[in-house]
């Protein structure tokens, strides 16, 4: 069966008001942002939670790439975190998302001797080396959005929601969005190498194999979480396949490329485009009907809980027995990983509620 909708407004509208609410600026090589993230409400609380957060940690923020509104989405959360346990916050990273790219940062972390490092990984394999050594050096590693190949390279990793609901959740809204006749479709990745895309990708491939007969995966092709580039290859799977019906694109830089460039072509109508935005970069092609649907979790609880599980950790604690986050205790797996909750569908009927 397919999954049903996914209703959170009532969840996501409080998380979103206070992404709205509370302003964020930017840290020395950081993109600015102007909100900030709330406690989840999807919390459900452990048995034992690892401890109290020392005060006075210098926590560093280190995304797939700066300047890029998801991850600053992402740092105002953390700032919010940082206020909260009196921990001085800094965004720091490249401005191509790449593993090599962060490894220089990481190296400053450790120079620099921070007490913590919150990163979202933008190659699973080739920063594991390099976060060992920090950990080695006495900073805690805690990723978010995207994880290492290698656990023991991090304490906790904090995921948006499961990646089993994600790709599900994809394949249906492009199914919806093409219609009963089905057709060709493709997919829009980031990097090659990135742990989350290609997980999602694999769940995406095996629901169109189980449930989705009527569609047919036809290319997969990455723009590197870079606008320009995501476009441009948006304009080669039309030129390469000119029956294509759909675009699932599962990152906000790709998904706003793709739309923005279907909007301003001849196949705005009939080339159908989704995946995972922001609301305030894609409200305006759901409003011209360039975008039937889309979603996304709410960013700025990733680096929020990121900033509290590595600040458990840098004062002593273990995380993965499960840790506090502002009023709220969040349990982890056995993997390490702690989960923020489902993804939220938006559109016409409801973008206009969220404003991250």
């Amino acid at each position: 069966m397919r999954p049903t909708r996914l209703r959170l407004v009532a969840f996501l509208a409080v998380a979103a008001a206070s992404l709205a609410a509370c302003g964020g600026g930017s840290s020395a090589g950081a993109g600015s942002s102007s909100s900030a993230a709330a406690p989840s409400e999807s919390a459900s609380a452990p048995a034992a939670t690892a401890g109290a957060v020392k005060e006075g940690l210098k926590i560093a923020i280190l995304p797939k790439a700066i300047n890029i509104p998801y991850f600053d989405a992402a740092y105002a959360g953390a700032q919010k975190a940082c206020a909260e346990i009196k921990a001085e916050c800094e965004q720091i990273g490249p401005t191509q998302a790449t593993g090599a790219a962060q490894l220089q940062f990481i190296n400053t972390v450790i120079q620099k001797k921070y007490d913590a490092l919150v990163i979202s990984a933008a190659d699973a394999n080739s920063v594991v080396p390099a976060l060992k050594k920090a950990q080695d050096a006495g900073v805690a590693v805690v990723t978010y959005d995207a994880d290492v190949a290698d656990t023991s390279a991090r304490s906790v990793m904090v995921k948006p929601t499961t990646p089993d609901l994600i790709g599900k959740s994809q394949v249906d809204w492009i199914s919806k969005a093409v219609g009963s006749g089905g057709g060709e479709i493709a997919i829009l990745s980031a990097a090659a190498t990135a742990e989350n895309q290609n997980a999602w990708i694999k769940i995406m491939k095996d629901e169109l194999a189980a449930n989705h007969p009527e569609l047919k995966l036809v290319d997969t092709v990455y723009g590197d979480d870079d606008a320009a580039k995501s476009a441009e290859k948006a304009a080669a799977l039309m030129q390469s396949h000119p029956n294509l019906k759909g675009i699932i694109s599962p990152t906000t830089v790709g998904v706003a490329a793709a739309a923005k460039y279907i909007s301003g072509s001849k196949y705005k109508g009939t080339v159908q485009v989704t995946g995972l935005g922001l609301p305030s970069e894609m409200k305006a092609y759901v409003k011209d009907g360039t975008v039937k649907s889309f979603g996304l979790w709410d960013p700025g609880m990733l680096g929020y809980l990121g900033v509290y599980a590595a600040g458990v950790k840098a004062s002593g604690g273990d995380p993965k027995a499960g840790f506090k986050a502002g009023d709220k205790d969040y349990t982890v797996d056995g993997d390490g990983v702690a989960i923020v909750g489902p993804p939220q569908e938006f559109t016409a009927e409801n973008v206009d509620q969220f404003t991250f």
